[in-house]
């Protein structure tokens, strides 16, 4: 009975935890639909579509998938140079935007969970501050 009990207690504790992981994550998707929206949609659209070879979609995009760090390291210290997003060359540059640790986070985690992306891992404030440029 006692092992029964001890169990039950480490299902309900891993519960709760999975719980609050989930409202934390909604919450940064929340904010970075908001920081999305400020400072991302005038060149990604709406929709995450981009604009064919100019400016790479965020949709569906097996970049953001593939390059984790990188993506973190574009918008936290800009891009430049080629990359290949779905089959597509794009060539040009993204300046940084001048986002907090957190703002890139919330803004990964929000384009990471939009349009057809889904992450397993949610974007930590820690990994994006120990994200170095290149």
């Amino acid at each position: 009975m006692k092992s029964f009990l001890f169990g039950y207690l480490i299902c309900v504790a891993a519960l709760a935890l999975c719980l609050q992981q989930d409202k934390e994550l909604t919450e940064s998707i929340k904010r970075g639909k908001a920081i999305y929206s400020d400072f991302c949609v005038t060149c990604h659209m709406e929709k995450g579509e981009g604009v064919p070879y100019t400016f790479p979609p965020l949709a569906k995009s097996d970049y953001l998938a593939n390059n984790r760090e990188a993506s973190i390291r574009g918008i936290k210290y800009g891009q430049r140079g080629e990359i290949i997003v779905n089959g597509e060359v794009y060539n040009n540059t993204m300046m940084p935007l001048g986002l907090e640790d957190q703002e890139i986070a919330d803004v990964m985690n929000f384009v990471m969970n939009s349009w057809g992306n889904n992450q397993d891992k949610p974007v930590t404030v820690e990994e994006v501050a120990q994200t170095r440029p290149r």
